[in-house]
């Protein structure tokens, strides 16, 4: 599929300085997605992929929002599928045993003490901003244990904590996040 015209565009145009994402590779991607969705078999595109994309931005690009929330529902589409690869290769018990695991790993990087719950950048480096992750996974703490607290998936992908110097080490809080989001989907 070539670039979308304005008039055949799936997605909200961004208008005036506003900066979207770049039409082109946001198409490419979406017939990538289409043809690994409608082979089957073993997936060529992942979940994971889906969740780490990133597209250039330009003045009339594509609505960063609405392509955001449609690479959502596609991220929750290919986890389902391979949920259920594994659940007919080994069975559901195997796929209950890693969601358990993942969970346990999770549940033990939030149980350590506020400050220290990943590994600190070097003096003259930046990273998240301690508190601001702390904070959110006291949030996710008490989601499980059960105090009628709720997180999305998508609040999830779209939380953002300021940089600081010597803050926590930013590979290490979103590999904390992919496993959340991946917990998330998991119990639905």
């Amino acid at each position: 599929m070539s670039h979308a015209t304005e008039h055949e565009s799936p997605f909200p145009l961004t208008t005036g300085r506003e900066r979207g994402y770049k039409p082109q590779q946001v198409d490419e991607f979406l017939d990538r997605a289409r043809s690994a969705y409608e082979e089957g078999g073993a997936p060529a595109l992942t979940a994971e992929d889906v969740r780490n994309l990133a597209f250039k931005m330009q003045r009339k690009g594509y609505s960063p929002r609405h392509v955001d929330a449609a690479l959502d529902r596609l991220e929750d589409v290919f986890f389902e599928r391979e949920r259920r690869s594994i659940v007919r290769e080994h069975g559901e018990d195997e796929w209950w045993r890693e969601a358990r695991s993942l969970l346990s790993e999770v549940r033990g990087r939030i149980g350590r003490p506020r400050g220290k719950r990943f590994k600190r950048r070097g003096v003259f480096a930046l990273g998240y901003r301690r508190s601001q992750v702390d904070a959110f996974l006291d949030r996710i703490g008490a989601m499980f244990a059960n105090r009628e607290i709720s997180v999305t998936p998508g609040e999830v992908r779209e939380v953002v904590f300021h940089p600081e110097w010597r803050g926590y080490d930013e590979a290490q809080v979103d590999a904390l996040l992919d496993a959340l989001v991946d917990i998330i989907l998991s119990t639905r």
